[in-house]
């Protein structure tokens, strides 16, 4: 018989394409192509996760911030960081 929760969230499944959240009674899964920021993370850094709002969680290990709703509907949030480029003339420019 399993024992007690002792966590509202945690990370029950991670595999190469991405990993598994509980938060309470809801699963969520968390693609890398949609999360770049967890792509090279150990498996410690991802199950280090903390959640101190309904709606934020928190990987203190990669200082990773993730609105719950940005999980649940990544189409509604979809900035996401692109690598900056150098020009011929040594400039920085960034991507949009």
């Amino acid at each position: 018989m399993p024992g007690v929760a002792t966590s509202d969230v945690e990370v029950s499944l991670a595999s190469n394409k991405g990993f598994w959240l509980l938060l309470k009674c809801e699963e969520l899964f968390v693609p890398y192509v949609e999360f770049p920021w967890f792509r090279q993370a150990t498996l410690e850094q991802i199950t280090t996760v903390e959640w101190p709002t309904p709606n934020h969680l928190y990987w203190p290990l990669l200082d990773v911030d993730l609105a719950v709703d940005s999980i649940r509907n990544p189409s509604q949030f979809p900035l996401i960081a692109r690598p900056a480029t150098v020009s011929r003339r040594g400039a920085v420019k960034r991507s949009t």
